[in-house]
Parts: structure tokens; sequence; C-alpha cells
């Protein structure tokens, strides 16, 4: 089939016949170089997230950070009307449940004390990226009923290969507040988690965000700012075409650095995946370069599109001891940067607390949907979600009660 029957570009689909599920026909595939780049991210509109794009998905195929012996196992699911593509989910065969952010590592015991296989599973997601985006991906020109259609046609297909590669169950990551609800009406279960993320709230600059806190709050981060300045450090940004190659082995090496002093070596990137980032994504890269006395001493690597910046990893040369080096590149500098450009929001990435949400990043719930189908397992992990969002809705009021704490009246 041709490219220009597939391409949705000139918006040739008849939306009467897609309303129609008959006609929509799921294909699963196990790379994305049986399908071209534009084909693939017309489903993802020009809003779309960074970490879903065919450049995104594809390189870590090509530099073998999933398949091979990675646990991660390519099967896009993708869902056709009249061999145009108008669905598709990124989803893969995981034997275990690392990169993935959202964790059940808890399931995984239970199931084994009950004698049940809780791998291989499927999980649909961009791998090791807690971000959160649609993960039914549909062309966005599309009216919301007949983006109903294809996800639940997505769905389906989802479904189909757990049953045909008989696993344990389907598991849906950092899904959209409206897939939510659509997959909570397919049955699934429902998970809410917590990330903080820091929005503009149209400053101006550093100094009029700070106004949002109160003045010891304000005095601290301006100190820690000072003592980075003090030591000679300057926090440079690069992003698009800006970054040099040069740059992308610094941030590999600082990643690197990093993953080896706090996560036993476990690598999930190799630096040939950042490498082909840098030459097929590059205008969604930005790079934070800490300098001291000309040298390069640390930076962090991010992501930006559609006025979103996207922290994702950070490091320094391993003998460097600066305070507040870190609040610096992962924080106060890309709130900065984002005030410069004009962005609406930075997330930084998963985890969090206090140090988070004490320097602006304020709390926000994330979903996910679950169905797990090993006997008597969906029931049980039913009543534990229930008991898990009652508890983290209570853990949410009393992080906005200290939230209020520290805000300027």
């Amino acid at each position: 089939m041709s490219s220009e029957n597939k391409n949705l570009a000139s918006s040739s689909v008849n939306e009467d016949s897609v309303l129609n599920l008959k006609d929509l026909k799921v294909r699963v595939i196990d790379s994305l170089a049986e399908l071209k780049a534009e084909i693939w991210d017309q489903c993802l509109g020009l809003s779309g997230s960074p970490f879903l794009r065919h450049s995104f998905l594809r390189g870590l195929e090509v530099t073998a950070c999933v398949g091979g012996q990675s646990g991660w196992y390519p099967k896009y699911v993708l869902v056709e009307h009249e061999d145009q593509l108008v669905g598709a989910s990124p989803a893969y065969i995981k034997t275990h449940s690392q990169g993935e952010f959202i964790f059940d590592w808890s399931w995984a015991d239970a199931a084994h004390q009950m004698g049940l296989p809780y791998y291989p599973k499927l999980v649909v997601s961009s791998p090791f990226s807690p971000v959160g985006s649609e993960k039914l991906l549909c062309d966005p020109r599309l009216s919301i009923a007949h983006r109903n259609n294809i996800r639940k046609t997505l769905l389906k297909g989802l479904r189909q290969v757990c049953t045909e590669e008989r696993l344990s169950g389907l598991h849906l990551l950092f899904v959209s507040d409206e897939e939510l609800e659509l997959l909570g009406e397919q049955g699934l279960l429902k998970r809410h988690t917590l990330q903080f993320q820091w929005e503009n709230e149209n400053y101006q600059n550093f100094e009029d965000f700070l106004a949002r806190f109160r003045s010891k709050k304000r005095n601290q981060i301006k100190r820690e700012r000072r003592r980075v300045n003090e030591s000679g450090v300057e926090v440079k940004a690069y992003c698009g075409a800006e970054i040099k190659e040069e740059h992308i082995s610094l941030i590999y090496k600082f990643y690197q650095n990093t993953v080896e002093k706090y996560y036993f070596g476990n690598l999930y990137l190799n630096q040939d995946f950042f490498r082909y980032l840098y030459e097929h994504q590059r205008e969604d890269l930005c790079i934070l370069l800490a300098e001291q006395n000309n040298q390069v001493i640390g930076g962090s690597f991010n992501l930006a599109s559609d006025g979103v910046l996207y922290g994702r990893y950070w490091g320094i040369d391993q003998d460097i001891e600066i305070d507040h080096l870190h609040f610096e590149v992962c924080s106060y500098r890309g709130i900065e940067l984002c005030i410069e450009k004009g962005w609406r929001r930075f997330e930084a990435g998963a985890g969090g607390g206090s140090h988070k949400y004490g320097r602006g990043f304020l709390p926000k719930v994330i979903y996910s949907a679950h169905e797990v189908y090993l006997p008597g397992f969906n029931h049980a992990l039913s009543e534990l979600l229930n008991r898990e969002r009652q508890s983290l809705a209570k853990e949410l009021l009393e992080i906005q009660g200290e939230v209020l704490k520290l805000k300027n009246d």
C-alpha cells in the first residue's frame, strides 16, 4: 500500500465510515521500520509528545534499548481504515517492571506468592519516560466520537495481543484524562499517582516567580543560586540547532555517572540512542550545561515541545561537589528558561516531595489503567487501588496545605 493512500494530511478520511467500528481494521507490527515516520506521527498531531514520535521510538529499537535482551519487546498496535492509518498505540511485551515509573513490584510479588506468573505482561507507554500524554493515538482532527471509536478498537487490539501472546495483563501508563474515562468505561482499573510540575503563571522573569513565595523561602532560593554563582559556575542552555555533537558526548557521560552512583549501573539508554536523537530529533532537545573555568562539569538532558520542557537526566563529573548545583541545573535554570521562552510548563520527571514543591513544582495527579487476567487477581487489585486512591487524596491535601504555607499572601 502506498504512502499516498495512508497519508491523512489532506483529511481524506470519510468520518461517517470511520464511525462504523466494523470498518476499522487492527494490525500489529514488531518494528516501526515497517511504517514511515510521517504516517506514525500524523496520529500525534502538532502538539504530540516528543517521547512518542517515530524518531524517539524507532531510535530505541535501532540502538537496542528495546528488543534483544532488554526485556522490552515492541508490539505496535495499528488501526486502519481503507488502508489509511487512523490510530496507533506503542505497546511492549515486558519480562520485568524496570523503566516504567508506575511501580507494580508488589503486584508481581503477590502473584508469585499465589503461584501465578506475572510476567510477561503488556505495557503501553513510551519506554523509560514518565510523561503523561495520550497512549491510544488517533488523528486529532477527527471528532471526539470518531477518536473514541478508534481508541476502543486500539484497546480491542491490545487485548487481542494479550490473548494471543498469553500475557498476564494489560497496563496503560501515563494516560490522558480523556483516555482514563474511556478505559474505565471499558472495565480497566484506574490508578492515581502524583507527579510534580511547574506551571508558568505569565511570569516576566525569575524574580517575578520568586515573588509567589514568602520571604523566608524566597531568600533560601536566592541563597542557593548565589552559592552556585559564587563557585564560578554558569549554567547555559542549548536548544535545537544550538546543540553540538560534543554536547551529546558530555551529557551521556554525566548520565552514566549518575546511574553508576545511584542506580547500580542499570543504564536503560546507551550513547548510541543519545546520538540518534541528536541526528533525528534535535529540534526537540534542550541541554543545560554547567560550566566552571571554561570546563563543562555537569548538565541535564531535556526535551522541549509545544511549550513544555521535560527534564529527563542529569549528572556531574565524579569529583565535583558544589552545594545546590543539582537544584540550579534541574530546577532553577529550567524554570528561568521556560520564563525566557514563554513555555507554559516544566515537567521535571518522576519522584518528588518537599524538595520539589518547595521550589515551585506543584503536585499533579497522573493516571494509568490496568487489567490483570490472573485468577482472582483483578478483584483484589481493584480493592487495593481504591485504598491507594484514598490515601493519595489525603497526601495531596497535605501537600497543598504545605504549599499554601510557602505562598506569599
